[in-house]
């Protein structure tokens, strides 16, 4: 398998995990998005300092913008995704979120990036979708048995779509404003693209924190609780979380693999989740459940695989 594309699924990788870990340190969703959002600080900082700055990278006000922008509309996706999973539960909610990210994120890069350009790469691109959107709805089968149903209405949709939006915003942001010229042209190829990408994580890190804090203030309305143990101890899981983030933006300034790979990919983190939730936390899933379970990751796989190829139909 090319190394671009064994980079690129590292993201699924840790953002597959940033779950479980959440799940065995605690905490409540306002307690976790804190944590999340420092630990990301407290990488990017050391990304800025420790390789950035060194190695003399851009990092001018456009590109503080830019990653403060990007940071913010993040903490509205992370924020408004654990709201949908407190009316949908995790497993329906992350399936639908996952669905439409990789819709939207795929669509507006394919569009307003411009990375399809072909009749045969949109054709492809679509179906490849489909199947990963497909799996990802087998992966959320409900047990027969289980008397609960979530609650699809009006405000559940809502703030999915909101954290659709987030997360799409949040990806799509730092490619699109270089493609229309508010980072310039030398400033985005430096490096083959690394160089911008990475320079965005120390800003989109401050975005991040500042977001979460207006958020679980405004939002979830639990400032009594931004400071006490959970929130430190899911620094760990920002960790994590950043780390999948900077290959995520390494793999989309990738020019042989690009923002719809990438991002597509990174979707994966739907089939680790699941898994490690089975195997780690030992959630219990009948035996229909892990019938569909299995198809469901084969189709996501095969989109996967699909997608990944996509640029030999060019």
């Amino acid at each position: 398998m090319d190394i671009a594309i064994v980079l690129a699924l590292l993201p699924a990788l840790f953002w597959g995990s940033v779950g479980i870990v959440a799940t065995k340190i605690g905490g409540s969703a306002s307690q976790q998005t804190l944590g999340i959002s420092a630990g990301a600080l407290l990488f990017g900082l050391f990304v800025m300092f420790g390789y950035v700055i060194p190695n003399g990278f851009y990092l001018g006000p456009e590109v503080w913008i830019v990653g403060i922008l990007s940071g913010l509309v993040w903490a509205v996706g992370t924020a408004y995704q654990l709201l949908t999973y407190k009316r949908l539960g995790v497993a329906l909610g992350l399936a639908l979120s996952t669905a439409g990210q990789i819709i939207m994120n795929a669509l507006l890069a394919a569009t307003i990036l411009g990375e399809w350009s072909t009749v045969a790469m949109w054709a492809v691109g679509i179906i490849s979708i489909a199947l990963v959107v497909t799996g990802a709805f087998f992966i959320s089968t409900p047990d027969k048995s289980d008397a609960s149903k979530p609650k699809v209405d009006f405000k559940s949709m809502l703030y999915l779509t909101i954290s659709t939006a987030g997360f799409m915003i949040y990806f799509v942001l730092p490619n699109f404003l270089a493609k229309i010229g508010y980072i310039s042209s030398s400033v985005r190829t430096a490096g083959n693209g690394l160089n911008y990408m990475t320079a965005l994580l120390g800003p989109q890190a401050l975005g991040q924190v500042v977001g979460a804090v207006l958020i679980v203030i405004f939002v979830f309305h639990e400032k009594d609780a931004m400071l006490e143990a959970p929130s430190w101890k899911n620094m760990l899981t920002g960790v994590v979380w950043a780390l999948g983030n900077i290959f995520m933006f390494i793999s989309a300034a990738n020019p042989a693999v690009g923002q719809t790979i990438a991002t597509t990919l990174s979707q994966l983190n739907l089939v680790v989740g699941t898994f490690s939730g089975i195997y780690i936390l030992h959630e219990k899933k009948s035996s229909r459940q892990m019938k569909a379970i299995i198809i469901g990751t084969i189709l996501i796989v095969l989109g996967a695989m699909i997608i990944g190829n996509i640029h030999s139909f060019a």
